[in-house]
């Protein structure tokens, strides 16, 4: 069956969310976990450290490393990437999960947010894969994952969160070149997205825009990410994935152990018609 035991991920925003829920599923199989992300000390409206995540992922069954890192300086990275490859051996898959989330129409986003969206978002999934790519494409299977949704230029997917949209689709059109780019090398380039909003800590910095009783767990895309980095890396490239219809393919048919909520209706993700 196919597994990751002892496969090498290098995952951002990995101390908390969607990002420790796909760590904490490797670990299942016993990978080693590079925790790269900014938080060392708890927050007190969102918990969890690279520490502590690191922990989890170790009683878990993996091996994890925390390190410290802000995708914004590309010398933080290169200095991650060292440090993993030093202490692991090599990096199997990178996922490009870290965001920023700022939703609002153009008039209300500071320039401030703006930037830093951009810097996380696009450019940061730019800079990780970049850093990642030349250790990558020594594995037997290298994948990459970007947390980001389908590229459907159309004006609903901009109209209330232009400057949003812009940095996420930034992450997305990385998938798009990067796959065909480094086809010929045999690393999977893959995008995956949630059907319906999910339970984390970003949506509690949103809290009264969307209620958490119609959302579902992470596991849920943890499960899908997993489905996703075990595929062969030359047969599965270049695809934008929604958790819900991989699972299904895997024949998964019972998804209310996913929702925060089983009595209530799921909430469609933003940029989900």
């Amino acid at each position: 069956m196919p597994s990751l035991k002892n496969k090498t991920l290098f995952i951002t925003g990995a101390s908390r969310g969607i990002g420790k829920a796909i760590a904490l599923r490797a670990a299942a199989d016993g990978a080693n976990i590079a925790v790269v992300a900014k938080t060392t000390e708890a927050h007190p409206t969102l918990p969890g450290t690279i520490q502590s995540a690191a922990a989890e992922i170790e009683a878990a069954g993996g091996r994890a490393l925390a390190i410290q890192t802000d995708i914004r300086y590309e010398d933080q990275v290169e200095k991650a990437v060292e440090q993993t490859v030093k202490t692991f051996g090599g990096i199997d898959v990178l996922v490009n999960n870290a965001s920023a989330i700022f939703l609002r129409g153009t008039l209300a986003t500071p320039m401030q947010r703006f930037d830093l969206m951009w810097s996380v978002n696009a450019r940061g999934t730019f800079l990780c894969s970049q850093k990642c790519l030349p250790h990558l494409v020594r594995s037997a299977n290298p994948h990459i994952l970007v947390l980001s949704p389908p590229l459907e230029m159309q004006a609903r997917n901009f109209e209330n969160h232009c400057a949003y949209t812009m940095s996420k689709f930034g992450m997305s059109m990385c998938v798009l070149g990067m796959a065909a780019e480094f086809e010929a090398k045999g690393v999977a380039v893959n995008a995956l997205w949630p059907k319906t909003v999910i339970d984390t800590a970003a949506l509690r910095m949103l809290e009264g825009i969307i209620p958490r009783e119609g959302t579902r767990h992470p596991e849920i895309v943890a499960d899908a990410a997993y489905e996703v980095l075990t595929r062969p890396s030359r047969e599965c490239s270049g695809n934008f994935f929604i958790d819900e219809e991989v699972l299904r393919a895997a024949g998964v048919s019972d998804f209310e152990p996913y929702s925060v909520d089983p009595t209530q209706p799921l909430l469609a993700d933003l940029f989900i018609e």
